[in-house]
């Protein structure tokens, strides 16, 4: 059960101790005909193409500002877009000497719900901590440390505003650069299931429900990098926490092999502040 003081706490639950409409012009036409060529529309699509390459490998970057204190998460793993299922491992950062004083954080992401396994915080190694993602304040665009993947793409089906950049390379593959605002309370009502409640979460717990974007798209439609700026107060200090997450996106058709936890691996105990 989330209780009321977790969820207001959650959005630094990973990293807790740690840190306290009108369109641009259109982009080159592409080779795929289906493809649209107004940047909104492309960015409403981007959820549904990425279903079609099925899965992917992704790589995360959480930065986490408030104040003068920046921390920055590191996430590495697969995503099968089709039965929304997702695997990261979590690096959080070391502490000022150098050392790493966290184990990294097995994170299963799966519809409406994230389990994470070496939490800490009184959780025993061989137990998974269950949290409801649509009772998250954030909807767990920050919780886990890492977007999960899926969800980042879907906050582009409330994209509101985009513009065409124009063309760059990420690792070696040729994408086209398009930047706008989606709005997450839209984005909700646009989602596949399981993500409906934690984005309409998000739009209510967030500073506020528009997030500037920065999107890359290879020939085919499907995100390659997508950077989102999410901006919420802190419930337990004063002033906002900025936070640029970025989602990396390649080796798409990969096997991912996703098993989730029995019910009996799943930590019922009360888990301590950090």
């Amino acid at each position: 059960m989330v209780t009321r003081r977790h969820t207001r706490t959650s959005a630094a639950l990973v990293a807790a101790g740690l840190v306290a409409g009108v369109t641009g012009c259109a982009g080159p036409g592409t080779d795929d005909d289906s493809l649209p060529t107004d940047p909104v529309d492309l960015m409403h699509r981007a959820a549904p193409t990425l279903v079609r390459a099925g899965s992917s490998k992704a790589r995360t970057e959480m930065e986490m500002a408030t104040g003068g204190t920046r921390v920055t998460i590191h996430g590495e793993g697969v995503y099968d877009y089709g039965r929304r299922l997702g695997r990261l491992k979590v690096l959080l950062p070391h502490d000022p000497a150098g050392r790493s004083e966290h184990r990294p954080i097995t994170e299963l992401l799966a519809p409406g719900a994230l389990f994470m396994k070496n939490r800490g915080a009184g959780v025993p190694a061989d137990k998974w901590v269950r949290v409801d993602t649509g009772t998250l304040s954030d909807g767990n665009l920050v919780t886990g440390g890492a977007t999960d993947p899926f969800a980042a793409a879907e906050v582009l089906r409330g994209a509101r505003t985009a513009e065409y950049i124009g063309e760059t390379e990420i690792d070696g593959t040729r994408v086209r650069h398009y930047r706008g605002t989606a709005d997450l309370t839209t984005a909700s009502r646009a989602a596949s299931e399981g993500n409906r409640a934690p984005l309409r979460a998000a739009a209510r717990g967030f500073a506020t429900a528009r997030v500037p974007f920065d999107a890359y798209l290879d020939d085919e439609g499907r995100i390659r990098k997508v950077r989102h700026r999410f901006s919420f107060v802190n419930g337990a200090q004063p002033g906002t926490i900025a936070v640029a997450s970025t989602t990396l996106l390649y080796d798409f058709g990969v096997p991912v092999a996703v098993r989730l936890p029995r019910p009996e691996d799943i930590y019922a105990g009360k888990i301590a502040e950090e």
